[in-house]
């Protein structure tokens, strides 16, 4: 009788080896952003799109100082808050969204994030990258594949999938890996986006993934 791993798919099987691989090199990645509450990580992650992490964390502390919740960001004044978070990039819509996105958690959900997708993807400012971060890390439920620009580069470059869309690449990769891993691929693929696997210039020399990879060594193809 053969064993569970021959009946899996080879691209199956790539993925698991794959993501063993990841855990071995970033054991102890988790989520890099800075935050105390789930309303905290909700906002602090709308401040990530299109932004470093880092950044971030540089304007969370005065944000939260001022507007430590739900209630108080939702009847904040719009041009402070925009203030605030001026230097992550695209300010006012990102103020904007997070004012909105609190007031319906105050309004329509007693003040507490809502834990189910559904929910949450009725937030202003709100899709499934941010959602799966704020289920996985604030309740520890793994919905989906949390899908950035470097899990989108990677999972490309590794031949996980061909698609080309955040949601149909989470969905092929939901398809390979095991639920409970879903979040920590996530972070270990940015991990290794950063420090290994960059856009223009991977090195594919120094990459304990680059057997697996389909693009190891090839010409880097950007957009």
């Amino acid at each position: 009788m053969g064993s569970r791993k021959d009946k899996l798919s080879p691209l199956r099987q790539r993925s698991l080896e794959i993501l063993a691989r990841l855990k071995r090199l970033y054991p102890d990645a988790t989520c890099s952003l800075n935050y105390s509450t789930p309303v905290q990580l909700l906002v602090a992650t709308i401040l990530s799109a299109q932004c470093t992490d880092e950044r971030v964390n540089k304007v969370t502390p005065a944000l939260f100082s001022q507007f430590p919740d739900a209630a108080s960001l939702a009847i904040a004044d719009l041009v402070e808050l925009e203030n605030l978070v001026r230097s992550t990039g695209f300010y006012r819509n990102k103020a904007k969204n997070i004012q909105a996105a609190c007031r319906m958690i105050v309004t329509e959900f007693d003040s507490v994030v809502p834990n189910q997708m559904e929910q949450l993807l009725k937030l202003p400012g709100v899709a499934r990258k941010t959602a799966n971060v704020v289920l996985a890390h604030a309740y520890g439920i793994n919905a989906g594949v949390t899908v950035d620009t470097h899990v989108k580069r990677l999972s490309q470059r590794l031949g996980l999938t061909e698609a080309k869309e955040p949601v149909r690449i989470e969905q092929d990769l939901m398809g390979l890996l095991p639920q409970p891993d879903w979040e920590n691929w996530s972070i270990r693929l940015i991990y290794h986006g950063r420090a290994i696997c960059k856009a223009r210039s991977p090195a594919c020399v120094a990459c304990e993934l680059a057997d697996l990879c389909p693009a190891a060594n090839k010409p880097v193809v950007v957009g």
